[in-house]
């Protein structure tokens, strides 16, 4: 008898349903809604799956797979172009949130943006002031390029000895210096 050349009605059907509804419904009851009997529908959905058994019908379902994947593949460049395209969209609406979430994503898919979490162990008073002055210090240095408006000397001096005077600016009067209470 052999194989048959050609899909049944059912089959397509069952394919096509197991294809678009990944996730969503089983193979079982792809089967049932393509017209297979409920009582024997899980077996089916297994031997339609079988390229032993169904060759031309996983042949189908892998074709079907490529094309999905084609028509809804994402890369880089359409990725950054439909996400300027909806940003476009939300700006001309007067969407703003969602203009700002649109760039956002934008730039996070573009590499603009790096999320680092940080994970600590151990408190802040748990350390002796020693130990947090040094850390203080530690994390100046680390960061003396976001420093730049601050000379770092004077900063690590602040941190070492925060009750000295400081310089206090009101808008309508001249600086007065005002001396800080102990916390």
């Amino acid at each position: 008898m052999g194989l048959p050349k050609v899909l049944t009605e059912q089959q397509q059907k069952f394919a096509m349903l197991l294809v678009t509804n990944e996730g969503r419904m089983t193979p079982t009851e792809c089967a049932v809604e393509a017209g297979y009997a409920e009582g024997s529908a899980h077996v089916r959905a297994s031997e339609l799956r079988n390229p032993r058994k169904f060759p031309l019908v996983v042949k189908h379902i892998d074709e079907l797979r490529a094309e999905l994947q084609e028509k809804y593949k994402v890369d880089y460049a359409s990725h950054i172009a439909e996400l300027a395209k909806l940003r476009n969209e939300a700006r001309e609406k007067g969407a703003w949130s969602a203009a700002i979430n649109a760039e956002v994503a934008r730039g996070k898919a573009a590499g603009l943006y790096i999320e680092q979490k940080i994970i600590k162990h151990g408190k802040l008073e748990d350390l002796s002031e020693r130990e947090l002055e040094a850390r203080l210090a530690e994390i100046i240095d680390d960061n003396k390029l976001l420093l730049e408006h601050e000379d770092v000397g004077s900063l690590k001096q602040k941190v070492i000895n925060p009750k000295e005077m400081r310089v206090v600016h009101d808008e309508n009067s001249q600086p007065e210096e005002v001396q800080e209470e102990e916390i």
